[in-house]
């Protein structure tokens, strides 16, 4: 591996500054030079915070910049393929939040200009990389549970549950806030990668639960997002998918223990996945499950321990490997061609709630 120093750029200060800049700042041979945000106070607040020599007025300064290998876009969907285009127009390799964008046109778009820049360009589907994810992956594909019947997502928070909490971005559908697009996202790409098969028609109903909150200033504000998403799918036929269904319940505003399970059902058995990555499968015949041995993760100093975090450490170390080597492409991790699949199964979703039927992925 080469000894090369890659050079980070951050735009965004807010979750990059629990997971992004934790995470690369574990890393050998990387160095984040310099960061931008939406108001300057922040990005210099996150800066002395985190001992980043540079802060720019804005995204395009850091965009800009000669010194930077790598830029991380942490902001909000609305701005996303802007500032992708841009950094890819400049040669940058680049990590995009998740959603890719607010629309699937945005997302061809930035897949079409990546492919062109010939740079490494991911989607910050960190998931992937929990070791337990990665043999669930593995089982299915080798036939271990046998042909998938079902899969079912739940994830529930109650993060967005508090009616004091302000209105943010987060609140607004325009800017791209809600949970459809914040972890539908995730569970999108998720079946596509741990199933191997992609989603050909979808069913979506988007609830939201607190309808007004108050911005900082005391004025009440309409919220726009969804807080509350289910949906229903089919999928394509492939080895191991025959007929496969699947359905996610995904909350922000529900009490009691969070909980983020993914769980598979075969024609010879079941796996099941919690959100830090522990892996559990049932065999035919048996009414139980059991736990299944899985390499240890590491988590950089810093991080809240959740299956997110661990996931990030280990795929920030592997942006940098490749990087360092001069590679354009990093085994398992998500494509912008990858990110491109799943906002169309996003768009179709929210055409599908507004429809109120079952629709195509276009």
């Amino acid at each position: 591996m080469s000894d090369r120093v890659v050079r980070i750029g951050i735009i965004g200060a807010g979750f990059a500054r629990t997971t992004q800049i934790p995470g690369f700042q574990n890393c050998e041979g990387a160095k984040i030079v310099a960061i931008a945000s939406a108001r300057r106070e922040h990005a210099e607040e996150v800066a002395r915070e985190c001992e980043i020599e540079n802060v720019e007025s804005d995204w395009r300064g850091l965009v800009a910049r000669k010194d930077i290998d790598l830029v991380s876009i942490v902001t909000p969907p609305v701005t996303h393929c802007e500032m992708t285009l841009a950094a890819l127009d400049q040669g940058k390799a680049v990590l995009c939040e998740k959603p890719m964008a607010m629309n699937a046109d945005e997302a061809r778009r930035m897949t079409e200009r990546a492919a062109a820049a010939g740079v490494l360009a991911l989607i910050d589907h960190e998931l992937r990389f929990l070791p337990g994810r990665i043999k669930m992956r593995e089982m299915i594909s080798s036939g271990e549970i046998g042909k998938i019947k079902h899969t079912a997502l739940t994830f529930r928070s109650d993060s967005r549950a508090d009616i004091n909490r302000p209105w943010n971005w987060w609140s607004d559908r325009t800017q791209g806030g809600g949970a459809l697009g914040a972890i539908a996202s995730h569970v999108v790409d998720g079946w596509h990668w741990v199933l191997g098969a992609t989603i050909r028609e979808v069913a979506c109903d988007l609830a939201t639960h607190v309808p007004k909150r108050k911005d900082t200033r005391g004025t009440e504000r309409e919220v726009t997002s969804d807080d509350e998403a289910n949906l229903l799918v089919r999928f394509d036929g492939t080895n191991t998918t025959v007929g496969t269904t699947g359905h996610a319940s995904i909350s922000l505003v529900e009490y009691g223990e969070a909980e983020h399970r993914l769980e598979v059902f075969g024609s010879e058995g079941a796996l099941r996945i919690e959100e830090r990555g522990d892996l559990w499968q049932a065999q035919e015949g048996e009414s139980r499950w059991r736990p299944l041995m899985t390499e240890e993760t590491q988590l950089a100093s810093g991080m809240r321990p959740s299956g997110w975090g661990h996931g990030f450490t280990s795929l920030a170390k592997k942006i940098i490997q490749a990087l360092q080597n001069g590679e354009t492409a990093i085994s398992g991790a998500a494509t912008f061609a990858d990110g491109y699949q799943t906002q169309m199964v996003l768009d179709a979703s929210r055409r599908a709630n507004e429809n109120r039927c079952w629709t195509d992925i276009e």
